[in-house]
């Protein structure tokens, strides 16, 4: 729906020198970052409430977003400003900046180039990490809760093994260039640490941070046992 404006195709179907398609190329990126918040929001709020979303530009681009979702507290502010952070630092080595990068090469449009890089990152191996590390938790409480059994180290070094030995994988460890714990993880576990260190899932996950690396280390297929930034 936003790709009509691009002002670089316009201004490549008009003929523009290659020396000047930087200039309307730089345009467009901005463009999309600032109609990105806005959209998000809005797919969140079609989706889970009313469809509405009511602005606050008198934030900061974190406190903005999270009032277009529907949010007012000054912590949830401070943790979307730190997953903000640690998630914009990619460079282009991953799959999807490297997709990106790769679309944008053929001269498409930065809003085109950009839909590459989001096909990249919806891929279980990617950014649906993510999603691949709650479900996996997720199942281990139901699983737990219906056993009456409760969540420790033991029972979680259980699970853990039997979805090793089920052929799948532990989402949300191993990566493909560090070989010690991702420094994004540790960004997020010490703000878990210092604002919900009594929270049920964050205990879960701590828990799991304790007796993952060994588990994986035992089991000797992965080269990295330890936790990435989908964590």
């Amino acid at each position: 729906a936003c790709q009509p404006e691009s002002k670089f195709a316009r201004a490549y179907q008009e003929g523009t020198r290659k020396t000047e398609y930087w200039d309307p190329v730089y345009d467009d990126i901005i463009s999309v970052i600032s109609k990105l918040p806005k959209i998000a929001s809005l797919v969140y709020r079609c989706t889970y409430h009313d469809g509405k979303i009511v602005e606050d530009r008198g934030s900061d681009f974190s406190g903005n977003f999270c009032r277009m979702l529907g949010y007012n507290d000054p912590s949830f502010d401070e943790l979307m400003r730190l997953y903000m952070v640690i998630h914009s630092d990619h460079e282009g080595g991953n799959a999807s900046a490297h997709a990106t990068r790769l679309c944008g090469s053929t001269l498409s449009d930065p809003y085109l180039a950009y839909v590459g890089g989001l096909s990249a990152l919806a891929g279980p191996l990617h950014g649906l990490a993510n999603q691949e590390v709650l479900r996996w938790i997720q199942e281990l409480q139901a699983k737990f809760k219906a056993e009456g059994r409760a969540v420790t180290a033991e029972t979680i070094t259980e699970f853990a093994w039997d979805t090793l030995k089920s052929g799948k994988i532990i989402p949300g460890y191993g990566h493909a260039v560090l070989r010690k714990t991702d420094p994004r993880y540790t960004c997020q576990r010490e703000f878990g640490l210092k604002h919900m260190p009594d929270d049920e899932l964050f205990k879960i996950v701590d828990t799991i941070y304790q007796v993952m690396p060994g588990i994986l280390t035992e089991h000797g297929k992965t080269k990295n046992p330890y936790p990435n930034v989908d964590s």
